[in-house]
């Protein structure tokens, strides 16, 4: 490979809460591994890669200059993502003012929300659920509706679009969130399975606000389907929010963007989001967008799914391979497992919080998944070299799964 997947970065002292905010919020970060044990951190969604040389030569360059004053966004910045969205997800028809900056895709989905309901309100998203959406709607008054995905004979995470429809009909719900690729199962969703969705928001009159936040990172076999491109009126009834931050590993530097193509609901969400004067763009993080889109970022994507790719294959056969009793879908985007424990747990007289401790104790800072809505449910992130998934796993087995057996 031409980019560097492989290296072991140390980010102590770097500002990477991954590391460094072990123990630091109680009931959120995992516990600080015991003495002799390294941290490898798997809960915290970003990645443990060096990214895309072509971001920090941006931000330099540009740092350089020694006044950071006032700006507006190039045609540079909004060049770049339409030359992005066209070439590697095939969208056509995508302008300059179709696209707005948000400080942050949660941050866009709330000034969506705010536009077209109020506290109060019930909100439908599927469950399992990504924490920020729940913490964001609770703190800003919203009804979180659940409607769960279900798992069906191959053990793939389906939406139950008859339990969407009922809630919907029921709770009198007119703006709901989708999240494509989902967070935290993993899944990519197919083209029918976005039109069976788009054509229950549009019988029931919904506003759908889509987080695409994931959609770069898709593994081998699968390919993103952008909801505005299902049909027309999906173009048109939804807001969608994208960042460069899950793919390119820039959330520290905060910078995302809005494609709305209806003129009412863009003007709705930009007259909440512009009221405050928070959502002004930082010139560094224009820089780095700029940086990550450029052909080098395209190639380095197309690497990082691959590593992505070994690294989930990886994980998956040995979990099915050595840890009886949990459960684990593939997941066909993002890098994050979703690991069903609650047979292990069963079988071993165990609850999820012990089983999570013990895994802290060794050093693997993996996250609990009842805050994503799991009930026996852990969360693992595996955007790192494949040497520091192994060491995970192999911890996993000698001192957590099968401890009994290495007595």
């Amino acid at each position: 490979m031409k980019y560097d997947f492989t290296s072991i970065m140390d980010r102590h002292g770097m500002d990477a809460i991954a590391v460094d905010g072990l123990g630091a919020n109680p009931g959120f970060s995992p516990d600080p591994p015991k003495e002799g044990f390294d941290i490898i951190p798997m809960w915290v969604a970003d990645m443990n890669f060096p990214t895309v040389p072509t971001i920090p030569e941006a931000i330099i360059a540009r740092a350089k200059h020694p006044a950071y004053g006032y700006f507006s966004l190039t045609d540079e910045y909004f060049d770049s993502i339409i030359r992005w969205h066209e070439t590697r997800n095939g969208v056509t028809g995508l302008k300059k003012e179709h696209i707005g900056y948000e400080n942050g895709v949660l941050g866009g989905v709330i000034s969506a929300l705010t536009a077209f309901a109020a506290p109060g309100d019930p909100v439908l998203l599927h469950s399992p659920t990504y924490i920020g959406f729940t913490k964001s709607l609770n703190n800003n008054g919203f009804r979180i509706v659940h409607s769960p995905l279900k798992k069906d004979e191959n053990g793939v995470w389906r939406m139950d679009f008859e339990d969407m429809d009922r809630k919907i009909k029921a709770e009198r719900i007119h703006v709901a969130i989708f999240c494509n690729p989902h967070n935290p199962c993993g899944r990519v969703w197919e083209r029918w399975e976005i039109e069976k969705a788009m054509e229950v928001y549009k019988a029931n009159d919904c506003v759908v606000i889509s987080d695409e936040i994931w959609s770069d990172l898709v593994l081998k076999g699968h390919k993103h389907i952008p909801v505005q491109s299902v049909s027309e009126d999906a173009r048109n009834r939804t807001a969608a929010f994208y960042a460069p931050s899950k793919t390119f590993n820039l959330a520290g530097l905060v910078g995302s963007y809005h494609i709305i193509y209806n003129k009412y609901l863009r003007e709705r969400i930009e007259a909440k989001s512009t009221k405050p004067h928070y959502n002004e763009v930082n010139v560094l993080s224009m820089h780095a967008l700029i940086g990550a889109y450029k052909p080098e970022g395209y190639e380095w994507v197309d690497e990082l799914c691959q590593v992505l790719t070994e690294n989930v294959d990886y994980a998956c056969d040995h979990i099915r391979e050595h840890y009886e009793g949990a459960e684990v879908f593939k997941p066909e985007g993002t890098y994050m497992l979703f690991l069903d424990c609650s047979s292990w747990c069963e079988k071993n007289g165990k609850t999820i919080g012990e089983l999570l401790k013990a895994g802290w104790d060794v050093g693997v800072a993996w996250q609990d998944g009842r805050m994503f809505h799991g009930p026996c449910a852990i969360r693992m992130n595996l955007a790192l070299p494949l040497s520091r998934v192994r060491e995970a796993f192999e911890r996993l087995d000698r001192y957590v799964f099968n401890a009994q057996a290495h007595i």
